[in-house]
């Protein structure tokens, strides 16, 4: 078994007798660890002897390989025990036939049915008490499977005092038992064996605790068919429901040697070792429990990646998906963009991974701003990030609280501007917005889905985007988006200025784009009788009057570059407009 740091890295791959195999991150390896930094290309290689596997480190490995927390360049290992590289353990697990034969066969087979173990009580409550303490924090701690499988069989073998030998199991596909991990109180007491069909009762059938009580050992040390299950008198098997590893179980097994009555009338096992029992399905109601809530808030945390509180609220702790479905419905799209991008991957190329540090922070930013104010992260595509508003509820909204995440990213990157140390302080950004019918939620293909939004809207949104770079403005809005914030938004919050009609390369239909701009009260931005001045021009402009278009733009002061784009269309005909002229500037790219 292989264990990443991370469960979706977890893989199992069989072996065979006299094998020969590759370990290492290369895809082209015989046991392949992609994920793994730590791990070279090749990094040792592995021949399987019988029951056991040579490990021996490559030459041309970089870092050590653990065997039981030292350094190790060559070893042995047998079943149940594991080596480590990196973040990632590699245990050797045995598989065995689940398949009972006569010789398994209990004397006595006792199932426990839920609350039966209520009224037993400890007589060493403190000692297990103490134990279950730690139980929690020992399983959060836990770096993979392999590490928590080790933990646990420590751990019962502390507060379980009856047992000689305690293992995790679980079965595979082909109902064959497979020992993750295994000990024995005393290592000198050899192998372990645990009983298929107690395994198979207990983890498949009944999926409740299951005891079995064999023959004592005397009465089978002189049979032929005397096997490794019939050296313990007794065993019992726990399983755990876990829902990223399945269903697996807890494997205690022990000997008559010990001052305790195993039968009572009932055939509970005896009082001590009901206790045992209580105590070992005690240990796997927390482990479920605490796995399931790592597990909830991994969930949440991706989740809040792309999700404002009040759409994680109404999905709820159960993860009712269905409110992600796909649907048509109006909404706000926000794409945003880094500015000069290209160029900053060209001079980094020296220390790309700095850059995508830069990158992922810059576009930390933009979808802090979108969850912010109600938003949902729809996708990234490389420097850029989407966001879009109205799915999963609609929202009257939806349009505001776009421009609000706008106007926020805005300002986040022009006080980053200022601080000449800040490793963003030379990205620039770019946001268009766009308003109108899409299909949004989960959308994708049967193997992989994201939450996302689909349809034209997306695409003008992008194109706005990249006009900002031509009208030389950081936020772009169309027509639709431009009008609600005249109707709607305060103009404390923000304000609109008409820029030109615009016809996108690719597109059959011209828009009219709009800047939204910060209030009037903030430095170093345009008045409102400035605004209304520009906005004039651009009717001049439409109209086909460019000199009285070019006489007003020339009031708007030098610092703002918008008009700087309007007064280059007009220069270039010697402010007359073309004879076919319809109000429409075309361009002929992106």
């Amino acid at each position: 078994m292989i264990y990443g740091s991370n469960p979706q890295n977890s893989s199992r791959i069989s072996l065979q007798n006299s094998q020969e195999l590759i370990l290492g991150r290369s895809h082209d390896a015989d046991i392949p660890v992609p994920w793994d930094d730590r791990i070279s290309r090749k990094h040792a290689v592995l021949t399987v002897q019988q029951k056991q596997v040579s490990v021996k480190k490559l030459s041309t490995a970089e870092n050590h390989i653990f065997l039981a927390g030292s350094e190790q360049d060559e070893f042995l290992i047998e079943p149940g025990n594991a080596f480590v590289i990196g973040s990632t353990s590699f245990q050797l697990v045995e598989s065995l036939s689940s398949f009972s034969s006569p010789r398994e066969s209990p004397l006595e087979e006792v199932t426990f049915k839920p609350n039966e173990l209520l009224k037993v009580r400890y007589r060493d409550a403190d000692q297990r008490i103490d134990v279950l303490a730690h139980l929690p924090e020992l399983i959060l701690d836990a770096r993979n499977d392999a590490d928590l499988f080790h933990r646990l069989v420590t751990m019962l073998l502390s507060g379980v005092k009856h047992a000689d030998a305690v293992a995790v199991v679980r079965l595979n596909d082909d109902d064959r038992v497979e020992v993750p991990f295994w000990e024995r109180r005393r290592q000198t007491q050899g192998g372990f064996r645990p009983s298929g069909r107690l395994v198979l009762e207990a983890v498949k059938k009944s999926r409740r605790t299951v005891l079995h009580v064999w023959a004592a050992k005397d009465e089978l040390q002189h049979q032929e068919d005397y096997t490794v299950v019939a050296e313990f008198d007794w065993a019992f098997c726990t399983p755990i429901e876990d829902g990223s590893s399945g269903t697996w179980g807890l494997y205690v097994a022990g000997e008559l040697n010990h001052p305790f009555q195993l039968t009572v009338p009932q055939g509970a096992g005896g009082i001590d070792l009901q206790a045992d029992v209580k105590f070992t399905e005690l240990v796997a109601s927390i482990v479920k429990s605490v796995r399931r809530l790592n597990q909830l808030e991994r969930q949440q945390a991706g989740l809040r990646q792309f999700f404002a509180p009040p759409i994680l609220a109404a999905i709820g702790d159960n993860l009712n998906t269905e409110i992600l479905e796909p649907r048509e419905c109006d909404v706000t799209v926000l794409f945003c963009d880094l500015r000069g991008f290209s160029q900053h991957a060209e001079d980094s190329s020296g220390d790309l991974i700095g850059l995508l540090g830069r990158v992922s922070q810059a576009l930390g930013i933009m979808t802090s701003h979108i969850l912010e104010f109600g938003g949902v992260t729809g996708d990234f595509q490389g420097d850029a990030a989407l966001g879009f508003w109205g799915w999963p509820f609609s929202s009257d909204l939806a349009p505001l609280d776009a421009c609000r995440a706008a106007l926020a990213i805005r300002a986040a990157f022009e006080q980053i501007k200022l601080q000449s140390d800040h490793p963003l302080c030379d990205f620039r950004m770019g946001i268009g917005i766009a308003h109108g019918r899409a299909v949004a939620g989960k959308i994708g293909t049967s193997d992989q889905v994201k939450v996302t939004v689909f349809g034209p809207v997306v695409n003008l949104a992008s194109r706005l985007e990249g006009l900002t770079k031509h009208l030389r403005v950081p936020v772009l809005m169309d027509e639709a988006t431009a009008q609600i914030v005249r109707d709607k938004m305060d103009r404390q919050e923000g304000r609109v200025r008409k820029l030109a009609q615009i016809l996108p390369y690719g597109m059959e239909k011209p828009v009219i784009v709009s800047e939204l701009l910060p209030p009037e009260s903030q430095s170093e931005t345009l008045t409102d009788e400035q605004v209304a001045c520009y906005e004039t021009a651009v009717d001049y402009f439409i109209r086909g009057q460019w000199e009285e278009s070019f006489r007003l733009l020339h009031a708007i002061p030098p610092s703002d570059r918008a008009q700087d784009f309007l007064a280059l269309q007009i220069a270039r005909t010697n402010r007359v407009a073309p004879v076919d002229w319809d109000g429409t500037i075309k361009f002929d790219s992106k």
